[in-house]
Formats: C-alpha cells, structure tokens, sequence
C-alpha cells in the first residue's frame, strides 16, 4: 500500500497539512508579498512543517491478519489523514499543534472490506472516521474525544470507479471513493457529467459530497448533491443498507435523506446511483457592475425569481471584486453565466444582463460562441476562485486569521444580515487582534426565495494565538447569523466546528430520533463518535 499522498492521476504530491498540491503553494516571496496588504502580519512566513516534527506515537490497536493488507501505519498516511483543510486545521499544523492523530488509515477496496473493518473496530472499542478526499473544513474528519483507545480513518478513495451506466435512466454507479476529476473523466466518454462543482472538487469525493449534504457552485435550480441521488448503498455496524432506485416516490420517510448529510455517523456510504446529464455544448457569460450593492441585491432577486436559471449568478461586493481582480473602482460586480446541452442561451444572457441594468448594472451581454473569450471580470474571478485556497494558506504562513463562513436566508433577511456581519464580526476580529479587519461578502447561489452569503474575514493573527483568535470571531458570527434566522451552513457539513450553531437550530425532538437512529444502526458508537448527533 502506498504511504505517500502522491495523487496517482497526475503523480503530484498531496500537501499533508495545507490546501491542494504542494508545487501550488505560495513560495517565501509570494506569502510575504501577500501578506504586506495585511497590517500586522509577521515579517517571515512561518517554516512549512514536517511529518518527521511530529510526536508520532506507536498505534494503540492491531488489526488481525486478516485485515493488515487494508491498513498502514505510515507517520506520513496518519499525519495527512489528521484533520481537515480549514483554517484553523492549517494554522494548528503550522504552528505544530495537530491534534489527535489517528493510529492507522484503512484503504478498503470493496464493501466487504468496509463490513470487516467496522466488525473489527467494533469489536475492540475503535473510533472509525470515514475519509474522503480530507478537505473538510469543519473539523468532521479528526477525533476529539476520550472514550476509544484507539483510531482509524477509513479512506475510500481506493473504491473510485463508475460501476454502470443506465443511459435510458441517465443515471451512473459511481463509487463513493471517486474524487470529483476521476468521477468526471469516467463519465466524458459517455457524453454525460455530474455537474457537480464544489470548489473543493479536485480534492473531495462523491461519498464526502453525499455525507455532507455538499453544495456544488452552480448558483441556481440543483445547486446541492441531493438532486442528484437517486439511491445509495450504505454499510454500518447493524448490516448493509441499499435504497431502490426510483425517480421519486412517496412511501414515508426518505431513506436516502436519512443518511445524505449524517457525516459518516449512521453508517459509511460506499456507493450511490446519480442522476446525471448531458455535458453542455452552449454556454455564455458576462459580468455586470454597479456602484450600489443593495441595488444589485435587487438586480440578483430579480433573476432568481424569473424563469432563466443561470448556472452562475454570483455577486462580488466591492472587496471581493477587487480581491479577485474582477474591479478595481470599488464597484460591485455580478458574474453571470449560461450553459446548455440542447440549445443556445445568448438571449437567456441578454435578457439577464437586461434585468440587471433595470437595477442600476452598467454590462453588456458577450457573444454565445465557445470560441470567444471569456468576459475579463469572469476571467479574472474564475482563476481567483481556483487560487483562493492556495492564497489562504500563504497568509496563514504569515500568521494572518483568513477564512470563510457561509450561510443562507430569505430576501426580507438578507441586506441587514450582510451589514450586522460586516460590522459586528469586523469588530470582534479588530477588537481581538488590535489590528485593522476586512470582511467581505459574496452571494454564491440564489433562489426565488433568498440566498446563500459568503463571507471572508482577513486579520492579522496574534502570533501562536490564532485558532483562539478565530474561534472567538466565529463565535460571533455564530450569533448574528442565528439572531437573523440564517443557516449555520449553507452547502457543507456540521462537523465540529459549526456545532454551537446547529445546536441552536435543530428541534430537540429531531435530536432524539437522530441519536436514536445512530445507537440502533452502531450499537458500539464507533463511527466519526461526537459528529453532528451528540
């Protein structure tokens, strides 16, 4: 078994502690140069660190023989399979404070090898923390608690094939382990897509998007993994769960939206019939600028709430704009996009483009053809998009407080939510670092009844201080949003981290039956225990 987090479709090398691939990364220069727009910062990057750093310790659990062909005990595997790629996950392996590491990583190549190593785990009162691609951002793939001697990550990305394809039902088996680019590239010779873009695609699976209810960046109609599944498979402690593919059906509760977003607590997902589609042939876009942003809240409601359906409809406030270089005169700007299977979408553009300008937008709609270059704001924010994470990690090198929480409420909520975030989250950060805080917002997705806001909050840290630094920002956060009834989470999981404000949201009857649900299906309490049901 390979010990290395070498990618093997592109022979890369997996970043064990930071975002992506490690040749991606920010050099001494970049970190610097980028942390100069932060006041405060450090005037080094701090050291990348090294496995070899690490207090490692002999694993506290042995599996049988049977078992030992699925498992490693690698420094190397067991390091990278520790924790997530959130900011406070970055910042506690830089400053060498990783957390609990997990004894060994299981690969498992088939569903029978799932069943055996939870028997196993079971058996000899081990955690089990299912794996996907690790970029988690919630802390849902570390363990925190006391109460098993031992830990394994059980990573499924040696199960990553499309199994079958019903092209009469459009549909695909797909393996829980694909990551998003392996999924893809079985899917192009057939003509076919999943259409399913997290930002996080090329470093997340099918099962981590299932498990955490994911959201993809398409910015209207099925812009959630859940609208795409028509039945998963699912293996727990009690026995083997399959759904029957239907493409809808009203027979009680739904058992698939029983286990779409339960974080690997109710039982592991290892396959799942997807809906998918055609791979679009026409597709347009353009960008739009105004010089007031609640009049291009306006302008983005009006789109959402016509029949037109862009795949991209986001709104960069004027700190965003310029951060992605999509504007650089305090303008705000809306990224727009079409794209189609069957038919041109050039007047579904203009007549977009049109409602905006109705609101004050100063764009005008690009020509449909393939051929023809991107829209320079489009350009702009779509890179920007793809370095962000990279970015992210340079200015915590610089001992920087830089990440993003996200979230979603109805139109009547949305313009004073944004502002109560601005101002109050701001201040908590300056009050917390003594030193000047941005935050900026975007809206991702849109509906005809509200929307999904970003937001990025920029500080710089107190030096060996940062997590509390950023814990203390999202408590605040935590607050406004559950003061304005908007989500603790608009497209990915609880984990641990968002747990303070789910805890505020969830009806304490519907906790009852969740934790019910997990003792009867893991009677040992062995799967990703203290997630999302405690």
């Amino acid at each position: 078994m390979p010990a290395t987090a070498t990618d093997p479709h592109t022979s890369r090398t997996r970043s064990w502690w930071g975002w992506g691939y490690t040749d991606a990364h920010p050099d001494d220069a970049e970190c610097v140069a980028t942390g100069a727009l932060l006041p405060g910062t450090l005037a080094r990057p701090l050291p990348i660190p090294r496995v070899a750093d690490l207090s490692i310790g002999r694993p506290a659990a042995t599996p049988p023989t049977s078992l030992t062909h699925l498992v490693t005990a690698d420094p190397q595997a067991r390091a990278a399979h520790a924790m997530g790629k959130a900011y406070r996950d970055v910042i506690r392996a830089l400053r060498g404070r990783p957390g609990r590491i997990p004894d060994l990583v299981a690969r498992p190549t088939r569903d029978q090898d799932v069943a055996d190593l939870l028997d196993w785990a079971g058996e000899h009162g081990v955690a089990v923390i299912p794996f996907g691609g690790g970029s988690s951002v919630v802390g849902g793939v570390e363990y925190r608690g006391e109460a098993h001697h031992a830990v394994l990550s059980l990573d499924l990305t040696s199960m990553g094939r499309v199994l079958e394809i019903d092209t009469a039902a459009r549909s695909a088996r797909i393996q829980a382990g694909a990551l998003g680019p392996a999924l893809e590239a079985q899917l192009r010779p057939h003509g076919l897509t999943l259409r399913h873009f997290p930002q996080s695609f090329e470093f997340s699976t099918l099962g981590g998007w299932l498990a955490t209810r994911a959201g993809g960046h398409y910015a209207t109609v099925h812009t959630h993994i859940d609208d795409f599944v028509q039945s998963l498979r699912v293996i727990t402690p009690a026995g083997a769960a399959t759904s029957w593919r239907l493409p809808a059906s009203g027979a009680g509760p739904s058992p698939d939206r029983f286990f779409l977003g339960s974080e690997g607590t109710l039982g592991v997902i290892t396959e799942a019939w997807m809906r998918v589609r055609e791979r679009p042939r026409h597709k347009a876009s353009a960008s739009v600028a105004f010089a007031d942003f609640h009049r291009a809240l306006d302008a983005v409601r009006a789109i959402a709430q016509s029949d037109l359906a862009p795949a991209n409809c986001r709104l960069l406030d004027p700190g965003e704009a310029l951060l992605s270089g999509a504007s650089h005169d305090g303008s705000t700007v809306l990224v727009l996009g079409f794209e189609s299977a069957t038919s041109p979408v050039d007047a579904r553009l203009t007549a977009a483009v049109d409602l905006a300008r109705a609101h004050g937008g100063r764009g005008e709609a690009a020509p449909a053809n393939r051929d023809t270059p991107p829209d320079a704001a489009v350009g702009a924010w779509r890179s920007a998009f793809l370095r962000m994470p990279y970015l992210r990690d340079g200015l915590a090198r610089m001992g920087a407080v830089v990440e993003t929480f996200e979230t979603a409420a109805t139109w009547g909520t949305i313009p004073a939510l944004i502002d109560a975030v601005r101002t109050e989250v701001g201040a908590a950060a300056a009050k917390a670092t003594g030193h000047p805080a941005t935050v900026n917002c975007r809206l991702t997705h849109v509906y005809p009844d509200g929307a999904a806001p970003y937001f990025t909050v920029a500080v710089a840290g107190r030096p060996g201080d940062e997590v509390e630094v950023w814990d203390d920002i999202k408590a605040v956060a935590t607050d406004v949003l559950h003061r304005h009834r908007a989500t603790i989470t608009h497209h990915h999981a609880v984990g641990r981290d968002h747990r303070p404000g789910y805890d505020l949201q969830r009806p304490d009857p519907f906790a009852l039956a969740l934790r019910a649900a997990k003792d009867a299906l893991d009677p040992h309490r062995i799967l990703n225990p203290g997630v999302l049901l405690d």
